[in-house]
């Protein structure tokens, strides 16, 4: 293993000169580029021992390519064990150190991002990421791999906090889910939104991690309803229990890995429930949350995790499952409360098919649609684009669009502002 690390180099003159690379990297295997056929993906992991059937497939997806692992504090613990403890041969995999804004900006950092074939994102402190990353040569390699070369990316603990498009940044300090909950606009509650990534299905999605040690739930029901109260957008959360990971593939099937059923690790999906009104009753400065709806708040899908990924979630209507449970969730007087739910039959069909970004709301219809025209509820100007962020079709302050030529599958609408996932069936 060559370990690249901070140095000093002195020049003979009237006084020493001081060169120092700013990153530190740590490098195993063949150090020769290679260039090989990826699988796009994302990988939401949940911040302890990594699954090894998630990492494995994480791995697969880079084609036997090379694998860059980013973080801002830490080692090479990583190396070793995606090179050889996997049994998935790759071509190298390289952990680059990046705490500061020099790091960032360094061209040796943004080429070794842009050239690797898997990308995973180290637990760590997400407000370094972001303070750090945001806004640099790491953002918009990181953006290049997700949305034009069609790498795997995924993350774990604080990796996987900045992947959706909404994020606690954690800048002032973590917060519990009491305190949370007492006052939503807590000082330590600080949510990001639409600033960093844009990762295919994660679109107003906000993460969290070490769901079950401790109990994360009632801080991510604030999040989410954070991101409604400010942003003025229908929420959605992925969480990820310890040992636990959600795999996403390009057709928006997420599967559970999780290397110990025994210990009825889960991955949580939430969304409002489908009957208006959704919002949050109370969600003010000073004031506890109040989210209750008659006990229905929010439905949760609890799926749980296998060596194999065997259970799913489909993130396209987010209500179709393979092997989850449902319940009720709900937030009354700053007090979280769960009950069972017998089915989310009443809500399948009422998917993420609109972000509300600017009003009035543009609506794409019919969604999913399989005929020769869209029609949208106002003429707007945008383009269409597939989940690689290649554009098959732009409008001109139209109310409607062509989509005969466009093939089957599952696209995002850009229109003034708004992302809206629409789906053409055959």
């Amino acid at each position: 293993m060559v370990v690249r690390v901070l140095y000093v180099a002195f020049l003979v003159s009237i006084s020493p000169v001081l060169f120092a690379q700013p990153y530190t990297s740590y490098f195993t295997g063949d150090a020769v580029d290679v260039t090989t056929t990826t699988e796009a993906g994302v990988v939401l992991m949940g911040g302890a021992t990594e699954s090894d059937g998630a990492m494995q497939w994480f791995l697969q997806r880079s084609g036997g390519g090379d694998v860059v692992v980013i973080r801002s504090s830490g080692s090479n613990g990583y190396n070793s064990y995606l090179f050889s403890e996997l049994g998935v041969t790759v071509n190298s995999v390289e952990t680059l150190i990046i705490a500061s804004d020099e790091a960032a900006n360094d061209p040796y950092v943004e080429q070794q991002i842009r050239n690797a074939e898997a990308l995973w994102i180290a637990g760590g402190d997400q407000w370094n990421y972001i303070n750090y990353w945001k806004d640099s040569p790491v953002e918009s390699a990181l953006q290049y791999l997700i949305s034009e070369k069609g790498v795997t990316v995924g993350g774990t603990s604080a990796g996987m906090a900045v992947l959706g498009q909404a994020y606690f940044s954690a800048e002032n300090g973590t917060i519990t889910s009491g305190n949370a909950l007492a006052n939503p606009f807590n000082n330590n509650l600080t949510i990001g939104y639409n600033d960093f990534l844009q990762v295919p299905f994660l679109e107003n999605v906000v993460t969290d991690t070490h769901y079950d040690s401790p109990d994360r739930r009632g801080r991510h029901m604030a999040f989410m309803a954070r991101l409604w109260s400010t942003y003025d957008q229908i929420p959605r959360g992925i969480a990820s229990e310890e040992y636990t990971a959600v795999c996403i593939s390009p057709d928006g099937i997420g599967r559970v890995f999780g290397d110990y059923p025994e210990e009825e690790d889960y991955a949580w999906f939430l969304r409002p429930n489908c009957v208006e009104p959704w919002e949050p009753e109370t969600c003010m400065p000073g004031q506890p949350l109040q989210w209750e709806r008659n006990g229905q708040a929010v439905l949760a899908c609890k799926v749980p995790g296998t060596p194999t990924g065997e259970f799913t979630f489909d993130l396209n209507d987010w209500g179709s499952t393979s092997g989850g449970e449902w319940q009720y969730w709900s937030v009354s007087a700053g007090i979280l409360s769960t009950e069972s739910a017998e089915s989310f039959a009443d809500c399948l069909g009422v998917g993420v098919v609109e972000q509300r970004v600017t009003s009035p709301v543009i609506r794409v219809f019919p969604n999913p649609g399989a005929g020769e025209l869209v029609h949208f509820s106002k003429p707007v100007s945008g383009e269409l684009k597939d989940l690689c962020g290649k554009t098959v079709c732009c409008v001109m302050n139209a109310d409607k669009c062509d989509v005969s030529l466009i093939q089957p599958g599952i696209y995002l609408w850009m229109l003034e502002g708004q992302s809206i996932r629409w789906i053409k069936g055959d």
